[in-house]
């Protein structure tokens, strides 16, 4: 049984219609990956599966229950969590009182044992009695994954972690993702705009476009499907050659 499932999803903000029919499974200890072009209505999926919008069409099933109705608060119990594009930190608290109000925001409350154990996990190399406002993109970032963790979810839906980040700073996510899954059994959904890091750590990708999905499948076919390409305008980064894929 797949652990997060949504059917026939439609959205309409404004007037007019953001998602239109989306469907999707992750299944345990997967990584499925998110892709598509600017507005294509991936942040807004995001906002249906993790229970911020509401109101729409379809059905959102997580570990076999419709959770349709179910507020954020009530689904990060449950072990559905997310993150945002943009690594907002807490103004004015230190990495230690940040990871400290992720431990005490919901009983029963987690060991501080998970919580040295989420820090460790992601790499967070940031002093606790360090302010979060002084802290680089790339521990920004980690300090929010970590606060994520210490909730101990099965499920983490990652939006754009790789943005901002230089290569070697990408490379350190991607371990963290692969981690996740292989180690830890916990699944994630990744929007990612970097295609070259959903190709390394995703089974599968969906690529949305005008809020369906286009196509779905391996990085490596979906990749280079026309449809995919033209979605994408055909920009450079599509190309197999630049993303390390063969068409053998």
């Amino acid at each position: 049984m797949p652990l997060l499932t949504c059917s026939d999803i439609t959205l309409d903000l404004g007037g007019r219609r953001i998602l239109e029919g989306v469907s999707l499974e992750v299944g345990q200890a997967e990584v499925v990956g998110l892709a598509g072009p600017n507005g294509a209505g991936k942040t807004s999926l995001f906002e249906v599966l993790s229970g911020r919008q509401l109101n729409h069409g379809g059905d959102v099933t997580f570990d076999g229950v419709s959770v349709r109705k179910l507020t954020m608060r009530e689904r990060v119990e449950l072990g559905l969590v997310r993150s945002y594009q943009r690594p907002i930190v807490p103004a004015g608290l230190t990495v230690g009182e940040t990871l400290k109000a992720a431990r005490k925001a919901f009983k029963p409350h987690p060991s501080r044992l998970r919580l040295e154990w989420a820090a460790e996990f992601v790499r967070l190399r940031a002093q606790m009695d360090q302010a979060t406002g002084s802290l680089e993109t790339l521990e920004r970032r980690k300090l929010m994954l970590a606060a994520l963790l210490v909730r101990d979810p099965k499920i983490v839906l990652l939006d754009e972690p790789a943005s901002g980040l230089t290569g070697s700073e990408i490379d350190e996510i991607d371990l963290v993702v692969r981690k996740l899954a292989q180690e830890f059994g916990i699944s994630v959904l990744l929007i990612e705009h970097r295609l070259e890091l959903l190709a390394m750590v995703a089974s599968r990708v969906l690529v949305l476009d005008v809020g369906a999905i286009i196509a779905e499948g391996p990085p490596e076919t979906v990749f280079t499907l026309p449809a995919v390409r033209q979605a994408y305008f055909d920009v450079p980064i599509l190309d197999a050659i630049s993303l390390g894929i063969s068409d053998e």
